[in-house]
């Protein structure tokens, strides 16, 4: 029997929707209210800490590979392709993969949206002197941050797993010794 997979992608692209919404909203808002470079914070005490600013990057993350817009159209259709294919294969107990591989998609397809409509990435969440960045940008920090964690839990539940059923097989033999 064949399985169904409309479930599978109706959670996966139900997030990189909500994902790609709100990045384009919040990127739509920044541009239509504040001109390039300006900056704005409505309590001046947390200007040094955090602000919006409308800024431009036409690289990737954090602003590496300043012109490479054509390139990272390329991968993120590559990626969001490859997240497509493989989704469906992944465990349905695995919410962690799942939930990072929506982030991931969400976060690749709203930057590749700027890219093909704007022609770069609007940024515009500025924190200390971190690298100017945006809905998508956290979408996709947050999805490795998730999938690194998945991957941790995981291996930390099957090393207990093993320690139980080695205890377990350690216990039998000692009783099966046992006159």
């Amino acid at each position: 029997m064949k399985k169904s997979y409309t479930r599978d992608y109706l959670i996966l692209f139900f997030t990189a929707a909500l994902i790609i919404a709100l990045d384009q909203f919040t990127k739509v808002l920044i541009r239509q209210n504040l001109a390039l470079g300006e900056v704005w914070s409505p309590w001046p005490w947390l200007t040094p800490y955090a602000r919006i600013v409308h800024w431009y990057n036409t690289g990737a993350a954090l602003g590496i590979f300043k012109g490479g817009g054509n390139i990272f159209i390329v991968l993120a259709i590559v990626v969001a392709l490859g997240i497509i294919y493989y989704f469906p294969r992944v465990p349905a107990g695995d919410w962690s993969l799942r939930l990072a591989m929506g982030l991931q998609l969400g976060g690749a397809l709203g930057n590749m949206i700027d890219r093909l409509t704007v022609g770069q990435v609007t940024d515009f969440i500025s924190v200390g002197n971190f690298p100017v960045f945006n809905v998508a940008d956290s979408s996709i920090t947050i999805g490795v941050i998730v999938l690194l964690l998945g991957v941790y839990l995981q291996e930390r539940a099957q090393k207990k797993a093993e320690a139980a059923k080695a205890a377990a097989s350690q216990a039998a033999n000692d009783g099966k010794s046992m006159p």
